[in-house]
């Protein structure tokens, strides 16, 4: 199978990353206390270490502030529901996956909020907008830092600041950045950084993390058993735990701290080049070749290995990616993506387009064998 599914979920992993889950689910695979055994205490360690990593990794304030979580949409819905009063307005945009954009629709039909959602431009944000749409209500500002359909950067950088100083707090969805893009929490004010392991810091599924920086103090939105504190009658206010209710997933974090390592190594910004070499590739393909065209402003340097497809008429991407997949093996992202409202103001909406998205194993000529078979598939309709 030649795999160009990675915005949804990387594959394959790197080598440590299935070593590490084998050696901690035959060695160390029990639940994590402070004051257990040997196997229990062992299993907190391995939590505690990958919060060092995270906090390096991304020069947090503290390996304290990360809550680890399910997956990215766990994180976003931990800041948003934990942060937004009766009252408040919040600012989003049309860019955003549904992580962000379903739980901020459902509290401004309860009538809990008032929302913006800015419209971006050829897949960019304006900064500026962000300030014009701010108001003394405001209290939170959520936005991507790369689309998950267009492979957009937004300028969270100059937007940061802006939010920063009207006295909201930023939620920023790192899905698609985190492990491509440099993110230093320290030279950017962020309040809350969320994103998943399974994507681009190549650990597995089921685990995530969320940044809470010192100016946020989200309400705890699920609440139970913490490992270590359990006289309190409520969820203990000490942070990692106080928004931690329930067991980790540790055999997860454990792959997810092997990833992480692995990405360190090798660095951010060398494997977002060859994914967006692997695209530039495509994008070269499309905009010479009849019936085809790709969405936003492509720009490799405000890039990430995501790309969406303008399908010919006379198919959908629907039709391409199911013919891909059984006729030529190759594994492609048909559809919305979870991000209507992108869709609609590209006018892609309902059947969406087709992503591709190589990830740091990918070559070149599983990039050539996939421009073939569009080729061959359309040869006789275009």
């Amino acid at each position: 199978m030649i795999y160009l599914d990675n915005a949804a979920t990387s594959f394959p992993k790197p080598e440590p990353v299935y070593q590490a889950l084998d050696k901690f689910a035959r060695t160390s695979l029990a639940n994590p206390g402070r004051a257990g055994h040997r196997m229990a205490v062992a299993a907190e360690r391995t939590l505690d270490d990958t919060r060092h990593a995270l906090n390096q990794f991304f020069r947090g304030e503290s390996p304290d502030r990360w809550i680890f979580t399910l997956n990215c949409t766990d994180g976003l819905n931990l800041a948003i529901k934990g942060t937004v009063k009766p009252g408040d307005h919040v600012i989003t945009s049309d860019l955003e996956h549904n992580s962000i954009s379903r739980p901020l629709r459902a509290l401004e039909k309860a009538g809990v909020i008032t929302l913006t959602r800015l419209a971006s431009d050829d897949g960019y944000l304006d900064p500026e907008a962000v300030r014009k749409a701010l108001t003394p209500k405001t209290a939170l500002v959520a936005l991507t830092h790369a689309s998950n359909v267009l492979g957009t950067v937004q300028p969270i950088e100059a937007i940061a600041p802006i939010v920063r100083e009207a006295g909201a707090l930023f939620l920023v969805d790192a899905a698609q950045s985190a492990g491509v893009i440099a993110i230093d929490l320290r030279a950017t004010p962020i309040d809350f950084l969320a994103f998943p392991g399974h994507k681009s810091l190549y650990g597995p599924t089921g685990t995530g993390a969320l940044y809470v920086g010192p100016r946020a103090n989200p309400r705890p939105w699920r609440e139970g058993g913490t490992g270590g504190d359990s006289s309190s009658e409520t969820q203990p206010t000490l942070f990692p735990y106080i928004l931690e209710g329930g067991t980790p997933n540790v055999l997860g974090v454990a792959g997810l701290a092997a990833g992480i390592a692995w990405v360190a190594n090798r660095g951010v910004e060398e494997i977002r080049r060859h994914e967006v070499a692997l695209l530039q590739r495509v994008v070269d393909w499309a905009e010479g070749t009849e019936g085809w065209r790709i969405t936003g402003r492509w720009n490799p340097a405000t890039h990430v290995g995501a790309l969406s497809l303008v399908v010919p008429e006379a198919l959908t991407p629907q039709d391409l990616g199911s013919i891909l997949d059984t006729s030529f093996e190759i594994a492609v992202r048909p559809g919305l993506h979870c991000a209507p409202y992108i869709h609609r103001a590209l006018g892609t909406f309902p059947d969406g387009t087709l992503r591709v998205s190589p990830g740091p194993f990918t070559t070149d000529e599983e990039i050539t064998t996939f421009l073939n078979a569009l080729t061959e598939i359309t040869a006789g309709v275009l």
